[in-house]
């Protein structure tokens, strides 16, 4: 399965940088409704409800995936579903396509436009935002999700197949609707965090060691990885964004303002200056850099493995 596998997955890269997500009838979309109707059934405040909610959703898109892979019987069709799926699951070209979109918004000096559109990337209260700060939150946006929304996927789905980047994707979409330490989600939305923590830590390393390799200043970028990314509060945006940020000459981090006036001082990551709007561009040919790289590091994987049988 080592070379329709490979081929599956560089079609489905080249189908994501082509055209971005899939326009209409989303799987991920369609999955994140089932996990809502899900979580209206079963919430309640404890872990064991939250496990149990993971358990069903990932385990059963992944035991699906599992079964249409077998039933793929010819290497052919292995590869127009494996290509399928991965341009499903990639998520680089919408990225993209978001960051150069505020970048646009800043250069016309349409500041609140601006920060109407970066909503898409963050979480954050972004309605008092000054354009350096909206230049922040992209970068890191755009840091952090190149490693969530490519280089995690092309990772598992080198190791595991559709049943890799379908266990990656659903996991992290979880994450995404459930992982926050509030009220409603600190103990139910806990195991979708942890898992996505687990899920997420090769590809974060992977994407810390190309942009070191792939960026404009290397050694930079493995010193605020070293120096910086253990003092960030997640254990893989924190490698990532500290890679980007030496690799860029940049400083990331700061105070971070979400709605319900929570405010959080997030480490800094980096010595360089602050981000300007300028550096948008440059970080979204960094994370094209860092998730083309990761496609090679996949295909190759795939490959030794035949060879190795």
């Amino acid at each position: 399965m080592s070379v329709p596998r490979a081929l599956g997955l560089a079609l489905g890269y080249a189908a994501d940088r082509a055209w971005g997500d899939p326009r209409r009838l989303h799987p991920v979309a369609g999955f994140g409704t089932c996990a809502l109707e899900l979580e209206r059934r079963i919430y309640h405040d404890d872990r064991a409800r939250g496990v149990a909610h993971v358990l069903i959703l990932v385990g059963g898109a992944a035991g699906m995936a599992y079964a249409a892979e077998h039933a793929a019987r010819t290497p052919w069709a292995r590869t127009a579903l494996t290509a399928a799926v991965t341009w499903a699951v990639l998520g680089g070209r919408s990225l993209e396509r978001e960051a150069d979109a505020v970048h646009a918004f800043l250069a016309d000096g349409d500041l609140d436009s601006a920060r109407t559109r970066v909503r898409n990337l963050v979480g954050r209260d972004t309605t008092a935002l000054e354009p350096g700060e909206i230049a922040r939150a992209v970068v890191e946006s755009v840091a952090e999700n190149t490693s969530d929304a490519v280089v995690a996927s092309l990772v598992w789905g080198a190791v595991g197949g559709v049943t890799g980047l379908v266990a990656h994707r659903t996991a992290n979409t979880l994450d995404a609707m459930i992982g926050h330490r509030n009220a409603r989600y600190d103990r139910f939305g806990w195991a979708a965090a942890r898992l996505d923590d687990l899920l997420g830590l090769p590809a974060s390393r992977l994407s810390g060691v190309l942009a070191a390799a792939l960026g404009p200043d290397p050694g930079g970028a493995l010193r605020a990885w070293r120096r910086d990314a253990r003092r960030h509060p997640s254990p893989n945006a924190g490698v990532v964004e500290a890679s980007f940020a030496g690799a860029l000459g940049l400083q990331l981090g700061g105070v971070n303002t979400y709605y319900g006036n929570r405010r959080e001082d997030r480490a800094r990551m980096g010595r360089g200056r602050a981000p300007m709007p300028s550096d948008i561009p440059r970080t979204t040919r960094l994370a094209q850099r860092v998730g083309a790289g990761a496609l090679l590091t996949a295909v190759m994987w795939c490959l030794a493995g035949g060879l190795r049988r």
